[in-house]
């Protein structure tokens, strides 16, 4: 109920694990650093993996599995990326009860792998483009973790593609950073800037990432997809060529992209409450909740009446009947506040002999009485306006809590105050992007496409040289 929720204004990361555990979203694992998704995370999971499948699909991209354990020799042969992953490899060096010839490492991402099979199977510009995509589980051995946002192992989906050309590969790479922010902002309602991350912050062995970038209620940024243009590098590092159409020998283009179920967290941390879970309805397991209002003299009739609606939405709706008689109505309307569903209906005596139901908004707890054989047409609409209510306040969010920042100073003071999203221009000087890092824990999330026209004629906040992009800086999840 309400009262397990610390405030936000007391402690927001409190305020997180508490919905997150409240919520039935997860529960901590016995092994350190791990987490149990429970049954209601894992079907907000199942709902964001079905729609984000069929986005695949209708790109062309197919799936596939490949394995969890890979040789260590194989991490070793593309020399950026061994060195990004290395910390935060867990290494299996005894199997069967003897030392293995040589260590496994359990996946922190699975280019290496992929690479060595597909060597196998391209030979020729017929082969290409390979649009393979894996839903798998990872392990990456992080020190400081938080349920959803960063925990030891995590599920995600990783996409790896293979092209004839460079330009094949950067429209790959940038289509699927689309299809990322599509998902975000048309299924999560939640708002995100793309672009592309500066050297500093990309990916371990690619020329270039892309990312979503979304701001949270506590105006820290969070990384909510990535799609990476990794050129050549993974094909000479296994040597993997193709014979091109005209009859030559080269290396082939490569991409890789994935999100993970830190978008679960992300959508706790966008757009919930005191009271709890709040879900966007496109992505909620359970759309509408109704709860009978009843006592032993009445319990027949009322549940009957609330039955014969339960079954006009089902065929339309993803929908309960809380007919539990072992707890009050009031308790299950804070717990199904709790659980986040975007729509309660109530339904008492009062509402039979009136002929209505009450409609109320998870968002926005307004209560709206409508007719009850006006209901099953009210509810689609509702839900429509609730999606598009929860995205325009998570924009408005942003925006308010974005400066546009052109001294050093200035860009400190913000940092160490509330903080948020700062619009900053910057010469491209690693040693700059380094200081305020150091300075102020703030880092560059992304380079807006469009940032460098935004630049022109800009002085640096921190070189005070030339400015070559408009950065966006923050403090980070």
């Amino acid at each position: 109920m309400a009262e397990r929720i610390t405030p936000r204004s007391e402690s927001y990361s409190d305020w997180y694990v508490d919905i997150v555990l409240g919520a039935e979203l997860a529960d901590y694992s016995p092994v350190k650093g791990t987490m149990v998704i429970r049954p209601r995370g894992y079907a907000v999971w199942e709902r964001m993996q079905s729609i984000l499948d069929g986005m695949f699909k209708e790109t062309g991209h197919v799936n596939a599995y490949f394995p969890l354990l890979i040789p260590e020799s194989f991490l070793k042969k593309e020399a950026e990326h061994v060195e990004g992953f290395a910390p935060e490899c867990a290494v299996v060096t005894h199997g069967g009860g003897e030392e293995l010839d040589e260590p496994l490492v359990i996946r922190p991402t699975s280019e290496t792998i992929i690479w060595s099979m597909y060597k196998k199977w391209i030979q020729s510009y017929r082969d290409l483009p390979l649009l393979i995509n894996q839903w798998a589980n990872v392990v990456r051995w992080e020190k400081r973790t938080r349920l959803f946002l960063r925990t030891t192992e995590f599920l995600w989906q990783e996409g790896h593609t293979a092209h004839a050309s460079a330009e094949e590969a950067r429209d790959e790479t940038l289509q699927m950073l689309e299809v990322y922010r599509r998902f975000a902002e048309e299924y999560m309602a939640l708002p995100v800037l793309t672009g592309v991350k500066t050297p500093a912050e990309k990916f371990a062995g690619a020329v270039d990432t892309y990312a979503i970038e979304a701001m949270m209620q506590d105006k820290k940024a969070l990384q909510a997809g990535t799609s990476h243009f990794l050129g050549q590098n993974f094909a000479k590092a296994f040597d993997v060529t193709f014979q091109t159409s005209e009859g030559g020998l080269d290396h082939v283009w490569a991409t890789s992209w994935g999100v993970s179920t830190r978008l679960v967290g992300a959508l706790i941390m966008a757009h919930s409450d005191d009271k709890g879970l709040v879900l966007p309805p496109r992505l909620a397991p359970t759309e509408v909740a109704i709860v009978p209002i009843f006592k032993n003299q009445n319990k027949t009739e009322v549940l009957a009446y609330a039955s014969k609606l339960h079954q006009q939405l089902k065929p339309m709706h993803r929908v309960v009947l809380d007919d539990d008689d072992n707890n009050s109505p009031g308790w299950k309307f804070s717990q199904w506040e709790l659980y986040g569903v975007p729509i309660r209906i109530e339904c008492g005596p009062k509402d039979m002999q009136a002929e209505q139901v009450v409609l109320v908004r998870r968002d926005t707890g307004e209560k709206i009485p409508v007719p009850v054989a006006e209901a099953p047409a009210r509810i689609a609409p509702l839900l429509e306006d609730i999606q598009r209510s929860l995205y325009d306040r998570a924009l408005a969010f942003r925006e308010e809590n974005t400066r546009d920042i052109d001294d050093y100073q200035q860009l400190v003071s913000f940092m160490e105050g509330d903080g948020g999203f700062a619009r900053v221009p910057w010469s491209g000087s690693p040693e700059a992007e380094a200081k305020v890092k150091e300075e102020t824990k703030a880092t560059i999330r992304v380079l807006p496409f469009g940032n460098e026209e935004a630049a022109a004629g800009k002085r640096c906040a921190i070189t005070g040289e030339p400015a070559r992009h408009m950065a966006i800086f923050a403090k980070s999840y």
